[in-house]
């Protein structure tokens, strides 16, 4: 047996026959929270009464079966703390907000093992961190992009992770990038409801897919300020999909600048961007709006568009 892991056997009560195998867990093991149970009935680790991995949260649990549930110690976590400077906007026992730079990974993975965001809150929070997202990700609620700054809360607790989580499932977090795109929108707002998946050229790369194929995903956008041969946009999400905003917008035919993956750049700006050294998606995380799952008050920050972007769009003005 793995010493870095300890099983918990649990049967499920009668009363809970029709329920989710997650909500009975849950029920039934009150330390674990509910999204940790669906982490790891995804992940393989939670074998049902016939001895094979259930790995659908959704499945109906068995009363009166018996559960065994894998749960990795969290002492075993791989990541290192680091004593990497962070932006804290906003800190309290339950969360924090970050107003992350661009260039910074928000967690490890494969070419970015460490220096990574979550390496810095393991220091700035001494690991106390919420672990529904496992060890990889302790914390990470939601995500942004290496090369897009911005706001980003993060929870310290299983409580606040839950409760985020239920805002960002609803949609009702609010949540609106500030961009540099190509060209000038016609008509100057608008939304565009369009699913995404993976693609399947290239599999680094988010892409537009038939409806059925892929997620939801609507952003609305809007005109603030027309450049040269270029616009300053506000983008609300209504959903968070990865790469978002990112594939919307060169959608429609107005990709962000400096975008390493989507961008079709002309030759004026890629000189202008060469001679900035602006090497990123021009995008900002500037607001992030949501209740306190704790405290139930409601909160909004704002972060003011970086220097980097304010280079660009002082030299992009009419």
């Amino acid at each position: 047996m793995d010493r870095g892991v300890s099983i918990m056997r649990v049967g499920v009560a009668s009363e809970a026959e029709g329920w989710r195998l997650d909500r009975a867990l849950a029920a039934a093991i009150p330390t674990l929270s509910r999204e940790r149970l669906k982490a790891l009935i995804s992940s393989g680790a939670v074998f049902g009464p016939q001895g094979a991995a259930v790995r659908d949260p959704a499945s109906k649990a068995v009363p009166g079966g018996a559960y065994e549930v894998h749960v990795p110690a969290t002492a075993e976590a791989h990541n290192a703390p680091q004593d990497i400077p962070l932006v804290i906007v906003h800190e309290d026992e339950h969360l924090l907000v970050v107003d992350k730079p661009a260039g910074m990974v928000v967690h490890p993975a494969a070419g970015n093992i460490d220096g990574t965001m979550v390496n810095a809150l393991l220091h700035h929070c001494a690991g106390r961190l919420s672990g529904i997202g496992g060890v990889a990700r302790p914390g990470i609620v939601h995500r942004i992009d290496k090369g897009t700054s911005g706001l980003i809360v993060v929870a310290k607790t299983d409580r606040a992770h839950e409760g985020l989580a239920a805002q960002f499932a609803k949609h009702s977090i609010d949540r609106r990038y500030k961009a540099i795109v190509a060209g000038i929108p016609n008509p100057p707002s608008g939304t565009v409801d369009a699913p995404l998946a993976r693609s399947s050229a290239n599999r680094q790369k988010m892409a537009i897919v038939a409806e059925g194929r892929g997620k939801r995903a609507v952003t609305h956008y809007a005109l603030e300020r027309p450049l040269k041969e270029a616009s300053l946009i506000e983008c609300r999400l209504e959903t968070g999909r990865t790469h978002q905003v990112r594939v919307h917008m060169t959608s429609i035919g107005h990709a962000l600048l400096g975008d390493p993956a989507y961008g079709r750049t002309k030759i004026a700006h890629r000189d202008l961007l060469n001679q900035l050294d602006f090497k990123r998606q021009a995008l900002h995380a500037a607001v992030l709006g949501f209740v306190h799952p704790v405290s139930k008050q409601n909160l909004t920050f704002e972060s003011v568009v970086p220097s980097d972007m304010q280079e660009l769009l002082i030299a992009l003005s009419v």
